[in-house]
Parts: C-alpha cells; structure tokens; sequence
C-alpha cells in the first residue's frame, strides 16, 4: 500500500480496510491472534485510533480541538489506568515482634494480632520472637514438638482459617508464618535459613532468622534479629548486620534478602539513643515528644551515614520507648542500673525499585513501581508485661501485579462423602507442573493447624482409579473418613515443591448412620488411618502398611 500524507488519512480514512490499517507502523495489535468474540469491537477501536493518529499531525496546539483531544485521551487513560489497578492484587501483613524474655505466653493476644479490628482482614501474620526460653530441657522437648509460643499461637488462629505456613528457630530466637487458607496455593518456594553471630558465629544467642517465599509470583522475605545489646555496641550491631544479610541463603539458589523485591527487617536490634541523659529522655517521654529523642536514635543516625540501610524505611516513633520496664508494669527500669529507655524494638522494610532496574538492564521500564508497600499502623503494646520489652507491630498493606493468578492444581470433592462408603475427588494441574509420585491430597478440617494436621491424604498416583486429557480421579476408603462428619477441605500437597499448591472449597461430610462405639477422637485417629507421615518419604506400599 502506498504510504499516506496526513491530509489523505483523514480524508480516505473511512475507505481503509483492515489490512490497510494493520500495515500502518505501530498499528498492529500485540497479540498474533484475535478471537471471534469481541473482535468487531477491537477492529473498531484500532480504525478509530488509526484515523486519530494520522490526523494528529495536523492538529494545532492553538486549535481549541487540541485541548478536547487532551482531555478526551487523559480520561481515556485514567479509565484504563483503573481498569488495570483493580488487577493488582492487595495483601494485608501484621507484623509482630517481641523480646519475650523466656517467659510462657500470655493469656490473651487480641489486642496484640488485631483480632477485633473492623478493618479489612487479616491475609498473613508474621511473628517474630526474641528470647524464647532455650535451655536445655527446654529446648530439646521443643525439638521433638512445637515450642509452647507456636502451639499458642496455632490455638488462637487456627479457628480463625489461618494455617501455620513455616517457621525458624536458631536457640531463643523465633519466626512464624500463618496464613489464610485461600493463599496457599499462591504462596511458593518457601525456604528458611539461620545465622548465628554469638561468640564470633558460634553461638546463636544472637543473630537472625529468615523465611523467604514466592507470594502471588513476587518475592519477598522476613527477617527476624537479635543484635548485640549495650549502648558502646553500635558498630557491632551494624557489622552483625550485614554479616547475617551476606550469609543467609548462601550457597542456595535462591537471591540474597536484598535481591528481594520486599525485605522485612525485624526484631529486638538493641539500638540506642545516644548523648541524652536518663533524665531528658525520661522527661521527653513523660511530655510525650518523642520526637526530641529521634535524632540520637541509634538507628535513625545509622541510616543517614550507612548505605546498605539508606532503602530501609520506618514508621515515626510515636510510641514510647519499649525498654527495659518493670515486669508486668509501664513503669521504665527502676532496678540498680536503671537502663535509659530505647526503642530497641523495630520493623522497617525495603522495596527493591524494579523500574529502575529494567532501565539499567535496557528494558523499558514501567510507569510505577508492579509492588508497593504502605505501613497503615505502627504501635507499640503497653498493656503486656511478661518481660522487659514491650511488643512492637506494624500493619502493612501489599499492592502488587501479580505474576501468578492461577493456582497450578484445582481439586473438589465429587458426590456426597460419609463414611458409609469410598468418596471420591477429581484435580487437574496446569501443563508445567511438575508432579511426583510422592504427591499427595490430604483431608484436613477446616480449622487444620499446620500441613501434617491431615486427618488421612490418599497417594495421587497409588489411588488413582481414571484420568483423561483434563483431570484425574483420586479415591479414599470408606474405613478413613471420619464418621462424625463435619466441615473439611481438600489439599493437594506437592513434594517437589514442599507445599500445598491446591486446596477445595470447604464442604460437608455426613455423619455416619451406623455409628461404631469406642471411636477415637480425631485427632487421635489421624495417625492410626495411615501408618506413616507422607511427607516421610520411603515405599509406599509399606507406608500405607500393604
């Protein structure tokens, strides 16, 4: 087709065909096909945007049709601007930490989780404890069963619909991760890691701990520390610092917490305010003006001078300083060496600039940022008392393009289920999903604490009885459906990715009509069904005791 002057595309526009306007540079639609459906509207809008262009050459910036035009084009943007926002998917933290001091839980923890918010849901807890009793007998007794904190917070919300997704020790420090079931499938490569920097490495009372993962195809990793205490120890704590960020994940294919594209930091990171008096900080905080002490926070002056904090952001400090205090009181140490307060207790976090990374790599960049993060509250929790620290939480809301919108298995339940007779369950997998024959579909309750909480799981390929090109069947014995009924799910847990990567909408089971006396309660039975844990590994004829 011969090339058109401007004049001529705005006055033969209406007789281009299609091919014409396909050929015309920048016109053709990015993708190589168009279905049927909608596709009128879509070779409308092109021959419009056509004409447009081939006209706007002519359009003066004095003519009073340029600033229609403008106008017309910015609402056009703004609408498709929002279009595309409400595909951004939000994500709502509450981040906890707290130098609990050996002591046990407390017996209650609404106020500290939020619980009677009327804000919007919860969608991920993170917990960070400091100071977790470790000795010995302790300690051992807690390797062989959660630790006292994990079994307490599991208590509170597992009712809730939150599943403990991973957790870390390394001695007193601790790091858990609950989540809402509908996530899990979108939550992926979770990996842990721990490095200690007591007694120059060799002892973990100091140091941190980190859970890293794929949230909705985005990463993002939490890191819990316990640096050195003591005012004169401040290069110290920078140093143990950037120890711990070189040496997590070392070794392991996965980014360094700073090659995230969110890194919490967290924890008791004993910072101090330098160059005051206890009688002026005292005072300041009695007068409530904090921010007197700010600029002598330890932390504060460190990022201004040290450029691996520089990206890291916090909240204001408009809480008093949560140490050291009396036990179960709000008043500040008044012990023999009466510890000036500081605000040792932190969150900050840091949002990897991905357009500005696509420029240095020759990409062209996006307009803004695909993930954002902003902190909506940031408090300190007076009324607990069981150490010297006060607890700390901040409330953030995620807003990212996710990367992955599509769980890679979707399961349901088939038929009606009792125990009356084997039930059935069909899935389907995404084409690259790597499936193992060490897949498994566990049965859970609805309230299900963690992924060994099954009641009894069915091997994917040992219990398979059809497939076809879409989906497979999967079936259960009558003998392991619990005969009380209930509420339950459906969970297909991965073993080459180590995590449930499908789950069902919750539905009923019905209680058995034949009911046999003497049977055990749930959770007493759910090992006694199949004899072995299938995240064990090993043969699986013996496992199911064939």
């Amino acid at each position: 087709m011969a090339s058109l002057s401007s004049e001529d595309a705005c006055q033969h526009s209406e007789g281009l065909s299609l091919n014409d306007l396909e050929s015309l540079p920048n016109l053709r639609s990015r993708s190589a096909s168009i279905s049927s459906t909608g596709s009128s509207g879509r070779v409308q809008l092109r021959h419009r945007v056509a004409q447009l262009m081939a006209c706007v050459e002519d359009i003066s910036s004095d003519d009073e049709i340029h600033e229609e035009v403008s106008r017309t084009l910015d609402e056009a943007f703004l609408r498709w601007g929002k279009k595309l926002k409400d595909k951004w998917q939000e994500f709502r933290l509450h981040l906890v930490t707290w130098n609990v001091g050996t002591a046990s839980p407390p017996p209650d923890v609404t106020s500290l989780l939020q619980l009677n918010s009327l804000g919007p849901t919860t969608d991920m807890y993170i917990i960070g404890l400091q100071e977790v009793n470790s000795r010995i007998t302790n300690f051992l007794s807690d390797l062989a069963f959660d630790d006292p904190w994990s079994v307490f917070f599991m208590t509170v919300l597992s009712p809730l619909g939150y599943i403990k997704l991973s957790s870390v020790r390394m001695q007193g420090l601790l790091l858990l991760i609950f989540v809402k079931h509908v996530h899990l499938p979108f939550v992926r490569d979770i990996h842990t890691h721990y490095t200690r920097t007591g007694l120059y490495g060799y002892w973990g009372n100091k140091g941190g701990v980190s859970i890293r993962m794929s949230l909705f195809g985005r990463t993002i990793c939490f890191m819990n520390c316990h640096l050195p205490a003591h005012m004169e120890n401040t290069e110290q704590r920078l140093d143990d610092f950037e120890k711990i960020l070189e040496m997590q994940f070392e070794g392991e294919d996965i980014p360094s917490p700073m090659d995230h594209e969110i890194l919490f930091w967290f924890g008791d990171l004993n910072f101090r305010i330098a160059d005051y008096g206890i009688h002026f900080v005292r005072e300041s905080i009695n007068n409530k003006r904090f921010n007197l002490l700010w600029e002598k926070d330890q932390l504060n002056m460190a990022k201004k001078k040290e450029v691996f904090l520089k990206e890291f952001k916090e909240g204001p400090l408009q809480f008093k300083p949560t140490y050291k205090f009396d036990l179960y009181s709000e008043v500040y140490d008044t012990s023999e060496k009466k510890r000036k307060p500081a605000w040792t207790d932190r969150i900050l976090w840091k949002v990897k600039n991905l357009c500005e990374v696509a420029s240095k790599e020759g990409e062209f960049p996006e307009e803004e940022n695909p993930i954002s993060v902003t902190l909506n509250n940031y408090v300190s929790h007076m009324s607990y008392g069981i150490s010297d620290h006060k607890p700390v939480t901040g409330t953030f809301k995620l807003e990212m393009k996710p990367l992955v919108s599509d769980p890679l298995v979707t399961l349901s339940p088939e038929g009606e289920w009792s125990a009356e007779h084997d039930v059935f369950m069909r899935y389907s997998t995404v084409p690259e999903f790597p499936s193992s024959a060490w897949d498994w579909i566990g049965l859970f309750q609805v309230t299900f604490r963690h992924v060994n909480d099954y009641v009894t799981y069915a091997w994917v390929e040992d219990d398979e009885i059809s497939s076809n090109k879409d989906s497979k069947q999967v079936y259960m014995s009558a003998s392991e459906i619990p005969k009380m009924g209930g509420e339950f799910l459906l969970c297909y847990y991965s073993n080459n990715l180590q995590s449930i990567v499908g789950i069902s909408e919750p539905f009923q089971i019905q209680p058995s009509k034949t009911p046999i006396e003497g049977d055990l309660p749930e959770e007493e039975s759910s090992w006694l069904q199949k004899p072995d844990n299938p995240e064990s590994g090993g043969d699986s004829e013996k496992r199911k005791g064939i």
